[in-house]
């Protein structure tokens, strides 16, 4: 193999940043497809394609003759989201060829298209005991004034060393002020064995901060525990919850029969706390992911008050195929001042999407969507009453 001329080097590189910023300045469109309910867009947000090639590729000629990758990426999914400096901030879950994930703020001004990853990837300090991984970071904007990102902080089971596979879960704390500089905080300590999907509220609660759990068994299976918990902590710097109960359980013939967790922080509304979250179920096909909405009470978020039937959003068309196929999975949303709000969704762990509502339009399904009656008879007595109102209506 030859060593490329330097006109031919300049050539690849040239095409290489044309194509590049075709890909981020492409203008994403509305899906065809709607529900009154949220709208799709029909480009995903963010793919590994869109990494700067400054962070996969040496540019100089003399040390990469051949402009050859030197570091590739598999994955971009599974991000936290807010508004920050009047952008939408994303902090991706990047995932390397080396299967190690790490964080990277992208911004967009729209927050449907041009998303564009700041300068370098998040430097995230160590703890004394380091991470193995790092991955699916939620973002809080709490109203001591800091901005926590909550995340899995992934080790080897000591327990099993033999068991290359062995690995334990539990929740990383940093904080931020402006999305570049982390103090890392100890990890969350609770008395339920693993832990992911923790999320922190927005306010305190009795003087205290309060956090979503999952508490579960294993660094997969939730075992005899699992569902969405709720416990306050005295403080963030040492933070433990002693406590927990669960808001929102696993149940059998559901869409979260299996396990369930929190997405992102839940947003406040007049008629309550809105919340995002996965559940998961069996299928001949392995595990399916699907996200699903739920209220809590505004004075107690730990209780919830509406939760319609079903999932809102499920894998679709090419959404299905990827590294983990049939998973869709968010742990950021936005909301602006217009009550517009952006849903983050990565699809089987391998891009980023959006889909677009309204406070208006979230209520009002979690409010009027009939619940779940946990049997076929009552799914067909909810069709056969929509079914008599608007024939009533309609005469």
């Amino acid at each position: 193999m030859t060593t490329l001329s330097k006109q031919t080097f300049q050539h690849k590189l040239s095409h290489l940043q044309s194509e590049s910023e075709n890909l981020i300045t492409l203008k994403n469109q509305p899906s065809k497809k709607y529900n009154g309910i949220f709208q799709r867009w029909e480009n995903p947000i963010i793919t590994r394609d869109h990494i700067p090639l400054n962070w996969r590729y040496d540019l100089n000629e003399q040390t990469n003759p051949m402009l050859l990758e030197r570091i590739g990426v598999n994955a971009t999914l599974n991000s936290g989201a807010m508004m920050f400096e009047g952008k939408y901030v994303i902090v991706v879950r990047v995932e390397g060829n080396d299967r190690k994930s790490f964080f990277a703020v992208a911004e967009s001004d729209n927050g449907i298209d041009n998303f564009r990853f700041w300068s370098n990837p998040i430097t995230l300090p160590e703890t004394e005991n380091p991470d193995t991984n790092v991955y699916d970071m939620r973002l809080t904007s709490h109203e001591d004034g800091f901005i926590y990102g909550l995340f899995c902080t992934e080790r080897k089971d000591k327990t099993m060393m033999e068991n290359t596979s062995a690995a334990e879960a539990q929740c990383g704390i940093a904080r931020t002020k402006d999305l570049v500089n982390w103090e890392r905080l100890p990890d969350l300590i609770t008395y339920s064995g693993q832990q992911r999907n923790v999320v922190l509220h927005s306010e305190f609660v009795d003087g205290k901060y309060a956090l979503f759990t999952r508490p579960q068994d294993g660094f997969i299976s939730v075992g005899g525990g699992g569902g969405i918990g709720w416990g306050l902590s005295e403080s963030m710097e040492n933070a433990e919850i002693k406590s927990e109960v669960i808001v929102d359980t696993k149940l059998y013939h559901t869409i979260n029969e299996v396990k369930n967790g929190q997405g992102p922080a839940p947003l406040k509304t007049d008629d309550g706390w809105l919340h995002l979250a996965h559940g998961v179920r069996n299928t001949a096909a392995g595990l399916r992911y699907v996200l699903y909405a739920f209220m809590t009470d505004l004075n107690e978020p730990w209780k919830v008050i509406h939760k319609p039937a079903g999932h809102l959003i499920a894998p679709e068309g090419n959404e299905r195929v990827g590294d983990v196929s049939n998973v869709v999975f968010s742990n950021g949303w936005v909301v602006n001042d217009n009550g517009e709000v952006n849903i983050y969704y990565a699809s089987s762990d391998t891009r980023m999407h959006v889909a677009t509502s309204s406070i208006e339009q979230l209520v009002d399904y979690c409010k009027n969507t009939p619940e779940d009656g946990l049997r076929s008879a009552a799914s067909v007595q909810a069709i056969n009453d929509l079914i008599a109102k608007n024939t009533a209506f309609t005469k």
